[in-house]
């Protein structure tokens, strides 16, 4: 395991958190918008999963922020705590209620740290994580094909197949396509160029290139690109296509961007339910993660997952007071950071401290960034993630993995990233399940006079095998000597 100083990767961390701040801001607007959230509860979770979860963290390279997975149970639950009897809807009831719940899920995250609940993990089948990274990186592509076309929508993060909108991921590729921006697209290729060029051998053999990474090219390029493009006739940006964050302004004041928690069903089995279901669910979600990031790591770190969950769960418990969204380690940030050379976790606090500095200093210089920059960064993440290589290599390896990996890309893409994982993971029992079933003992067909006929028991033996084993004794003549070998059965 390779250990790291804080400032000892400085020259790449600075860069990759610079990179993973670009990508996350859009994304925690994105997940708020989808989870029925005030927009700035996103940045909040931002902040907050980059500073405080990023110090107490135990990865070197695992980025949190808003938690795109519970988005659906985020947004049910605001609309369900604030609405009254009479059916009429209150954000400025429901959200500080719901935060109240952020906060009760943080305690019961560290609660199951110290329970040690983080080997839950560990229990998921390489196959399916690997699927799980293949379908994320395909998601990314996905997603951000219609940004990169120009086509006028906000991105949601990944808020599953179906939209708001009524469309699904692929019919929105379809809505891009009869919607393109020649600027945007301009964007793109050329950022997409710059990214493929700075990865070639013979730029990483100069020096300079190794400080200044693509990516930070690319949002130069963007921000010129915005401030000469509406020179050019024909060539112009819609105003949703662009980076959007809030400011204290708009806001009324900086004070007015933060929210408490509303402690007044404190009591209410419906709230500690609510919870519960978070703490589990961003657990959940974490560990996932958190194995899959450290697939990713090039200097193959293992993640401490106990100590995780209690960063997560200090992480929530400072979110909720403050107005913010439930947190969980994020594979699409963590990827952007690993891919663009994030070595220690100061990237990750980098990235809070420059959504902080962002927000209230720099707002409209980060407004000047078009979606199609940041558009082509996760495009080239993306394709990293689900290289047709790494297809090769799963069909190489048999039908068993190649299948598990295969329902998990295609489960994770056409529903969610939890609902496919659980698909994948219950294929895997599946197939243990019919192995044992299939195969609870070997024996010599052939019968020699005189000797024994000989069954080996496998290793687990369970009442699923009964019916076999009962045939198999049918089928041996009567008055045969019958030899049942259980030295090798654990069960």
């Amino acid at each position: 395991m390779s250990v790291y100083s804080p400032f000892s990767s400085i020259n790449k961390d600075l860069p990759a958190g610079l990179v993973v701040f670009l990508v996350a801001v859009p994304l925690c607007l994105g997940i708020a918008l989808a989870s029925g959230a005030p927009l700035f509860s996103g940045i909040i979770a931002g902040m907050v999963g980059g500073i405080v979860v990023g110090a107490l963290s135990g990865s070197n390279i695992g980025v949190s922020g808003p938690a795109a997975g519970l988005a659906v149970i985020v947004a049910d639950a605001i609309r369900q705590l604030g609405t009254n009897e009479a059916g009429d809807f209150s954000m400025e009831i429901g959200f500080p209620i719901f935060l109240s719940a952020v906060v009760l899920a943080g305690f019961m995250q560290i609660a199951l740290g110290f329970a040690r609940a983080g080997i839950v993990g560990y229990f998921f089948p390489n196959a399916v994580i690997k699927g799980m990274l293949s379908a994320i990186g395909l998601i990314i592509i996905l997603k951000q094909i219609p940004h990169a076309l120009g086509h006028d929508v906000i991105a949601e993060g990944f808020d599953g197949f179906w939209q708001k909108d009524g469309e699904n991921t692929f019919t929105e590729l379809w809505v891009a396509f009869g919607d393109i921006n020649p600027a945007a697209v301009l964007i793109t290729a050329v950022s997409l160029a710059i990214l493929i060029i700075w990865e070639r051998p013979f730029m990483k053999r100069i020096k300079i290139f190794e400080i200044i990474q693509g990516p930070l090219v690319v949002v130069a390029l963007g921000i010129l690109a915005y401030n000469i493009i509406p020179g050019i006739e024909g060539l112009s940006f819609a105003p949703d296509e662009m980076v959007a964050i809030p400011t204290a302004e708009e806001e009324g004041g900086i004070l007015n961007l933060f929210t408490t928690p509303n402690w007044s069903l404190i009591g209410s089995r419906q709230l500690w339910i609510l919870a519960f279901t978070i703490a589990v669910v961003a657990s959940l979600e974490t560990l996932l993660c958190v194995e899959a990031t450290d697939k990713l790591d090039p200097d193959k770190n293992v993640t401490p997952t106990n100590r995780e969950l209690l960063a997560q769960g200090a992480g929530n418990i400072v979110s909720g007071f403050i107005g913010g969204l439930p947190l969980t380690q994020v594979i699409v940030r963590s990827s952007a950071n690993i891919q663009s050379s994030g070595r220690t976790k100061l990237s990750s606090i980098i990235h809070g401290l420059l959504i902080v500095i962002s927000v209230f200093l720099l707002p409209d210089v980060l407004n000047m960034i078009p979606l199609s920059s940041l558009a082509a960064i996760l495009l080239i993440v993306g394709y990293k993630l689900a290289k047709p290589s790494l297809f090769k290599e799963m069909y190489k390896r048999g039908g068993s993995q190649f299948v598990k990996f295969i329902v998990t890309v295609l489960a994770i893409i056409f529903t969610d990233l939890l609902v496919g994982i659980s698909i994948g993971l219950g294929l895997g029992i599946l197939m243990i399940l019919h192995r044992n079933f299939s195969i609870p003992f070997s024996f010599s067909e052939k019968i020699e006079p005189g000797k024994p006929i000989e069954i080996m028991l496998s290793e687990n033996v369970t009442f699923l095998n009964k019916a076999n084993i009962m045939e198999a004794l049918k089928a041996i003549p009567a008055n045969s000597e019958v030899v049942i070998d259980a030295t090798q059965s654990h069960y």
